[in-house]
């Protein structure tokens, strides 16, 4: 949310459009600028089916969005810059920019170099093929290396480069440079008083040679224009390198933004490089917990499977169940299936707790039911063994036991074309009364057997 649609770089005074999205207030206008009908193009990406009028960009229609700036203005950042420990908040990075010491600036002389703000000093003062010195005493220029034999008065203190027109403060190098960082604003307003003042003095000038003799006139015309000149000219140079001071500076300032643009976008590459690593290593998590549920249940399936035709089923909860039978939750319980032989017929067991049918709401009802295997093509059809029902009682004392031959022409043991037949039993086989009774130990610690016994001979 703290990125902007367009430059996918930190938002700078966020706007937000009707249709939600936030841009930087400089690529918003450009956008609207070089673009006629410019269509955001987020909501292209997200569905360009559903663009509507809310989706087209204009000045006019955005909005500040005074709540994000705030969370990005306190955002915790830190500089990128090598060698640079500074970390801080948003709001504060623009101004640590301006100072930061390790950043990469071009000498302001226009030498061609690029130095470490720390190391600019240094640099002007051994390196620095173009940095000159103008002596105030007698005007002329020397080099750095060379001003202080020339002018031993100006070793301890140096005045401000914009002494020139009118700036009186001096200092050691230091308190210099700080003072031109933050004194820009009074150098400019010194700038614009010199400058009327010229036009004033020159404008005089003007009118006073008109006033003259013609003869004598061209002469003091002359004088006046020369030393006019001559002054304009030194005054335009002073200003040229006091422009090209600043110009520096804005440029230095360009390249800073755009190292930092440069590693924000390398930065967001990396993240969504790691996300889509992340992604991946989840799906893959996603496929092995998938392929170990299926290993657990083929592992359970093996430990329960019976293969001779008698499969005992261990109910437990039957409290809870029998209850969830009752509301209707889960109205029946399908057993493990097992085998008539290792290659016989598939077949489970089906109970209704609360009862099915005519037995619904009285009586336990307990079902058999034929299973699609893996050897049904070479079976006999249809499934004719007889089947016994067991419930135990787990004193030992009277077994409910039921049995039954199949129907042959019920469609219940014919040869399965769905996954299981339709299920097929006694719906009456145990009364509900009968089964909770405490004369007998058909539930016992919440748990009942059932026994399945199919006559395979």
């Amino acid at each position: 949310k703290f990125l902007c649609s367009n430059c996918n770089n930190i938002l700078k005074k966020a706007l937000q459009t009707l249709c939600g999205h936030r841009y930087c207030s400089a690529c918003l206008t450009w956008i609207v600028r070089n673009n006629k009908n410019a269509i955001c193009q987020k909501c292209k990406e997200e569905d360009p089916n559903t663009l509507g009028e809310e989706s087209l960009l204009a000045e006019e229609r955005a909005f500040g969005d005074a709540a994000i700036n705030k969370e990005i203005s306190e955002l915790r950042v830190h500089c990128v810059t090598l060698g640079c420990s500074w970390s801080g908040i948003m709001k504060d990075f623009e101004e640590h920019q301006s100072l930061c010491e390790y950043a990469l600036i071009p000498c302001h002389t226009g030498c061609g170099h690029m130095v470490m703000r720390r190391k600019l000093a240094d640099h002007l003062e051994n390196g620095c093929v173009n940095n000159v010195t103008v002596c105030q005493q007698c005007q002329c220029s020397l080099p750095s290396s060379e001003y202080q034999s020339h002018s031993p008065s100006s070793a301890n203190k140096d005045g401000c480069c914009f002494s020139e027109v009118g700036c009186a403060f001096r200092g050691t190098k230091e308190k210099i440079k700080e003072h031109e960082k933050s004194a820009v604003g009074a150098h400019m307003l010194l700038l614009l008083q010199h400058m009327r003042q010229l036009q004033g003095t020159l404008c005089s000038a003007a009118r006073a040679a008109h006033s003259l003799t013609p003869q004598p006139q061209l002469n003091l015309r002359s004088a006046g224009k020369s030393i006019s000149e001559l002054q304009l000219e030194n005054k335009l140079h002073v200003f040229e390198n006091i422009v090209a001071v600043l110009n520096k500076e804005v440029e230095s300032s360009n390249l800073e933004i755009l190292a930092f643009r440069r590693q924000s976008e390398l930065d967001q590459n990396i993240i969504r490089g790691l996300e889509l690593k992340i992604a991946e290593l989840h799906r893959c998590l996603t496929q092995k917990d998938a392929g170990l549920s299926s290993l657990h249940k083929s592992l359970l399936f093996s430990e329960q499977a019976s293969y001779d035709g008698i499969f005992l089923w261990k109910i437990t909860e039957v409290g809870r169940k029998l209850q969830d039978s009752v509301t209707g939750r889960t109205v029946s319980l399908y057993s493990p299936a097992f085998y008539t032989a290792k290659y016989g017929y598939k077949v489970c067991l089906r109970v209704y707790l609360n009862g099915d049918g005519t037995g619904k709401g009285t009586h336990l009802s307990l079902f058999f039911v034929v299973m699609k295997g893996d050897y049904d093509a070479l079976l006999p059809w249809p499934f004719r063994h007889k089947v016994t029902f067991m419930l135990l009682d787990q004193n030992n004392r009277e077994h409910v036991i039921d049995a039954f031959r199949p129907d042959l022409t019920s469609a219940s043991f014919q040869r399965p074309v769905n996954d299981m037949n339709v299920a097929s039993g006694c719906p009456m086989f145990l009364p509900l009364s009968k089964l909770q009774s405490p004369k007998h130990a058909y539930v016992k610690e919440d748990t009942l057997f059932l026994k399945c016994i199919i006559e395979t001979n």
